[in-house]
């Protein structure tokens, strides 16, 4: 055994993860990879931190990795242009689909206005002055759930065409971007809301 305290403590702490990582494996049905981790070498020097050898490096990169098909990796870093545009093109399919059959005044200024701010401050410059053009050509129409829903597949496959990515059948809007499941309609748009009508003193 060494003299240096720091270097049993790595070890157990190394044991410890290969243990856990086992067990929680066999948990989350992970299937487990043949660990290179049975022995941890670390080096420690009385001057300085505690370095990670090869074996240590070889074990992390060893961690099981998900299998399951539906599991999303969730990145580290910034999302990338193509993260965003499917997080807000769901995000607007979505708002399409909660649209009410019979908007108010309000509502249809409403969807028009999103569209607009969405065009002027969009994080992707490129992709807002795109869009731009695209609301020039192809202005909103908002005047039931069906028309709002139908003129956001058209739109959205005029984006598409410009990516050179397939287009989507609009028919088929609904069964892809139906109402969302929520109980007792909690999930359906109520028109214009004042969140602060009432003063507080």
């Amino acid at each position: 055994m060494s003299d240096n305290p720091l270097e049993a403590i790595c070890s157990t702490i190394g044991r410890i993860s290969v243990s856990l990582q086992t067990n929680l494996s066999k948990f989350i049905s992970i299937p487990q990879k043949p660990s290179t981790l049975t022995n941890v070498n670390v080096s420690v020097s009385p001057s300085g931190p505690p370095i990670a050898t090869p074996s240590i490096v070889a074990a992390v990169s060893s961690l099981p990795q998900s299998t399951n098909p539906h599991t999303k990796q969730i990145s580290t870093g910034p999302v990338s242009r193509e993260e965003l545009g499917r997080a807000t093109w769901t995000f607007i399919h979505t708002l399409g689909a909660q649209y009410p059959e019979n908007p108010t005044r309000q509502q249809k200024k409403d969807v028009k206005e999103l569209m607009a701010i969405i065009s002027r401050i969009y994080p992707c410059k490129e992709c807002a002055d795109h869009f731009k053009e695209v609301l020039r050509s192809n202005p909103v129409q908002a005047g039931s759930q069906g028309e709002f829903s139908q003129w956001l597949c058209r739109v959205h496959n005029v984006v598409n065409r410009s990516l050179g990515k397939p287009t989507f059948p609009c028919e088929r809007v609904d069964a892809r971007w139906g109402k969302l499941d929520c109980e007792h309609r909690v999930c359906d748009l109520q028109g214009s809301m004042t969140l602060f009508s009432t003063r507080i003193d």
